[in-house]
């Protein structure tokens, strides 16, 4: 079996993204720029959004991260980023999720000027993503759509089984495999037989927040297996899916933590220099 190193694939990518960093600037004089907008000081936030920071320096972005109490107004918020999508040295504008509970979220992702949506979750990246058109891609299921690739290039009639429905993950996902040519079932918890629809998948994203619910019986020999899943239990992070049982069929196979994770950030970066890029045309 192939365990699927997501540290090591964001590294490389990193490296790539340098070296375009350093052409654009040459070319144009400047560098892509990432906001990144924090509410609140949830630990988990403040640790991903310090990650996203050295992450961009390293490659050579510019980055700018703004802090707000959990008590903010939505209203000044929403100035902020309207004055954000004028400012031609931001390139790309993040809202770091969760928000307090009296921030509507989708008012949030609505004011980001979508040609700025480094996370891609505006309905008009939404729909040009489902309609293949191009668009900014949520980052876990592009980092995802990377790792598969890189184990198997052509994905073209292979069948996919991505275990949960979400718009952070498992509907992009879906719409990223069917540009492949894959046939792409959506699973949930409310799928009657999950096991029968696991066992015929070539390659499986488990991206459902329920700890080890894939298991080694699930998955059919040679089957490509991506765990989006990070759960706290009694025994430490584990993901969606039961890593020592599943490792005896997959074919390729990522872990938890240092799977998917790492490349999440990386892809926050690609997004970051694409829309900088299309900015430029």
């Amino acid at each position: 079996m192939i365990l699927i190193d997501g540290k090591k694939e964001a590294a490389l990518l990193r490296e790539e993204l340098k070296k375009e960093v350093i052409n654009l600037k040459a070319k144009y004089n400047k560098v892509p720029g990432l906001t990144v907008i924090l509410i609140g000081d949830l630990t988990p936030s403040q640790i991903y959004v310090r990650n996203k920071e050295k992450s961009a320096k390293e490659v050579g972005l510019k980055s700018e991260i703004i802090k707000y109490p959990e008590n903010i107004e939505e209203k000044v918020v929403i100035e902020k980023i309207k004055e954000l999508n004028t400012n031609e040295t931001v390139s790309g504008i993040l809202v770091q999720l969760p928000l307090p509970k009296h921030i509507d979220k989708q008012k949030i992702i609505e004011a980001i000027d979508p040609s700025k949506d480094v996370d891609g979750f505006h309905p008009m990246n939404v729909g040009n993503l489902s309609s293949g058109y191009e668009s900014s891609i949520p980052c876990t299921p592009l980092g995802c759509y990377l790792l598969i690739k890189k184990i198997e290039p052509n994905l073209s009639g292979k069948k996919a089984v991505i275990v949960g429905r979400s718009n952070l993950n498992g509907k992009p996902m879906t719409q990223l495999l069917l540009k492949e040519n894959c046939t792409v079932t959506i699973t949930h918890s409310r799928t009657k037989d999950l096991k029968t629809e696991c066992l015929e998948a070539d390659i499986i994203v488990a991206a459902v927040g329920i700890p080890e619910l894939v298991k080694g019986d699930w998955i059919k020999k040679g089957c490509i297996v991506i765990d989006v899943g990070i759960n706290k239990t009694d025994q430490g992070i584990v993901g969606d899916v039961a890593f020592d049982e599943v490792s005896k069929n997959a074919k390729a196979l990522t872990p938890v933590p240092g799977g998917v994770g790492p490349m999440t950030i990386a892809c926050l970066l690609k997004n970051t220099i694409d829309c900088f890029k299309r900015s430029q045309i």
